[in-house]
């Protein structure tokens, strides 16, 4: 018998200038679905993207923790006896579309709904974020659309807002992974006065694009000194893939998260030539890339409980 379903939406993270603060959901999803069962123990079953023994591990572990976490917050234990837990999951792993935050949301709302919803959503985001290490992806899955987040006093702060349906998010992954640790390496525990302002000026612009849905800004917007720099050199043809999007008519384009995928945001209309474009582009580089072309996710993390 189901108990409980809870269904996570991928995210694009930074999107250039609004690095470790803004994000976006996307329409490519994590399911976790938790069902009793007469026997002990618990078995886990892990479907699509990652179902590899190596992914299992870690999507188990990703989850497990936030049932943890959740646990230690409510002072519930969590035994999983006679439970059935089965992943299915569409978001490719290691790639910069947020598989880890997808996963720590939707551990932290299954485990909350089986404590009966003890934790308030705002109070589940600050558990995820603390997990992940930073705000931004776990908002996006969490809450759904564009997001602006900071971490305050008082915890997470979010601003949110509804993206036009219409916009398209084509995705150019590398097939190579790239670890988000290995790519925090790169960065420098230093930057110049004109780097940071650089990228304030372009994340206000960002997230003011969004409000105003006034995307032709997203050229400008998604511009990056303080994170793509480094990033790229791990990524053979990334400035080129860029460079093609733009010429093909995207509104912006950027490295996803840590990366490898690139992200460039389009007109409906467009969305195929741009794709094109990236893949041609990451082919004149030595490299295959898998093309993606998904619509913003404005609802968020779902969650049912069976009656």
């Amino acid at each position: 018998m189901t108990l409980i379903s809870v269904t996570v939406p991928a995210s694009t993270a930074n999107l250039g200038s609004g690095c470790d603060c803004f994000a976006l959901a996307l329409s490519l999803y994590l399911r976790v679905t938790v069902e009793s069962r007469r026997e002990e123990g618990v078995l886990w079953e892990i479907k699509g993207e990652g179902a590899s023994l190596l992914w299992q591990e870690r999507e188990r572990s990703l989850i497990l923790g936030a049932f943890r976490r959740v646990g230690e917050q409510v002072k519930t234990v969590f035994t999983f006896s006679g439970l059935k837990i089965t992943v299915d999951n569409q978001i490719p792993l290691g790639a910069g579309l947020g598989s880890s935050g997808a996963a720590i949301v939707a551990g932290s709302l299954a485990a909350n709904l089986l404590t009966g919803s003890a934790l308030t959503k705002e109070e589940v985001l600050n558990l995820a974020a603390d997990m992940e290490g930073h705000p931004d992806n776990v908002a996006a899955s969490l809450l759904g659309g564009a997001v602006a987040v900071a971490r305050t006093e008082r915890g997470v702060v979010v601003s949110r807002v509804e993206v036009d349906p219409e916009l398209r998010i084509v995705v150019a992954l590398p097939h190579f992974p790239l670890p988000t640790a290995a790519s925090r390496r790169l960065l420098p525990s230093h930057y110049r006065r004109e780097e940071v302002l650089f990228n304030l000026a372009r994340a206000a612009l960002l997230s003011s694009a969004f409000a105003c849905r006034r995307y032709e800004l997203l050229r400008w917007a998604m511009e990056d000194r303080l994170y793509y720099p480094y990033r790229e050199k791990l990524i053979p043809g990334a400035g080129k893939v860029i460079e093609a999007a733009l010429a093909a008519g995207a509104w912006g384009a950027a490295l996803s998260g840590a990366g490898p995928s690139l992200v460039a945001l389009t007109p409906e209309a467009l969305a195929s030539e741009v794709g094109e474009a990236m893949r041609e582009a990451f082919a004149r580089a030595g490299v295959e890339a898998r093309l993606l072309v998904l619509v913003p996710d404005n609802k968020g993390a779902k969650c049912e409980v069976a009656s």
